[in-house]
């Protein structure tokens, strides 16, 4: 009986030791992984800084200096992780197995944010805008703010933040406003038909000219275009350079309805209706 009561005594101290050896293992992996995270974080956010001051990545914009950081940072975390799988003792064939498996799963679920992917990395290689640049895409305008790995962020004219996924930017028609110097302001105005057209051009025509950011040349327009009830629909256009557009069209949307009414030109009678 005290032989068996010894043989048990002696395999809990040796099944006590192999535990206290196998925590003090495990636990050194651990503080040292714990290390190599803290240390390796660090040696990033250096590298990083040193990425910023290259003459390479400085000279690009924006854009294209987001998305290089963004795979930089990317990869380098990856070489941490890996580092720190190494340290703590894990197979890497069965990493790689289970991300392999976990990769497929992911993609089937994460379609619709690899298209974005997709997308954002198709932007900065065809580059339709930058940031910036006043847009109208995915049935939203604006000044774009950013653009991210998923998602392109713009600035709309009532300052609200508009998050478009940028594979609904790659598949859907982009205007960018701010791609060329001069930009031309299109308006249209009904006037009655009775009145007389060279008076109607001399009168709008007076307020373009005295409007200080519209330019001579290209010639601005003043040309009737399309009979209405009652009346001629009247097209003007007015070349600005791309950043007075707002002005000169606010302007001439304020002066000349003003202009139309000091020169007594009346607007489309209403045809009256009989029976």
């Amino acid at each position: 009986m005290n032989n068996e009561l010894a043989a048990q005594v002696s395999r809990m101290d040796a099944f006590l030791d192999k535990l206290v050896e196998l925590c003090t293992t495990a636990g050194v992996k651990i503080l040292i992984a714990i290390l190599i995270y803290i240390v390796g974080k660090f040696i990033i956010g250096k590298l990083m800084k040193m990425v910023d001051k290259m003459h390479s990545v400085s000279r690009l914009d924006d854009t294209a200096k987001s998305y290089i950081r963004n795979i930089i940072k990317a990869v380098l975390y990856v070489v941490l992780v890996v580092a720190i799988i190494s340290e703590l003792g894990i197979p890497m064939a069965s990493v790689i197995t289970v991300l392999a498996s976990a990769g497929v799963a992911v993609g089937m679920a994460l379609q619709g944010s690899l298209s974005n992917l997709a997308g954002g990395i198709m932007l900065l290689v065809f580059r339709p805008f930058n940031v910036g640049d006043y847009i109208i895409a995915g049935g939203e305008e604006g000044t774009v703010k950013s653009i991210s790995t998923f998602y392109t962020v713009i600035n709309t004219v009532d300052n609200k933040l508009v998050s478009i996924p940028n594979g609904t930017l790659m598949n859907s028609n982009i205007s960018n406003c701010s791609a060329e110097e001069l930009r031309r302001v299109d308006l249209s105005f009904n006037i009655a038909g009775s009145e007389p057209i060279k008076k109607v051009q001399a009168t709008i025509m007076k307020v373009i000219v005295a409007t200080d950011k519209a330019m001579a040349d290209p010639a601005p327009e003043v040309q009737p275009v399309a009979g209405i009830p009652g009346g001629l629909e009247y097209t003007v256009r007015v070349w600005c350079k791309t950043a007075d557009y707002w002005d000169v069209y606010f302007e001439l949307m304020r002066e000349i309805p003003t202009a139309l009414g000091a020169a007594e030109i009346s607007g489309p009678s209403t045809p009256v209706k009989v029976g």
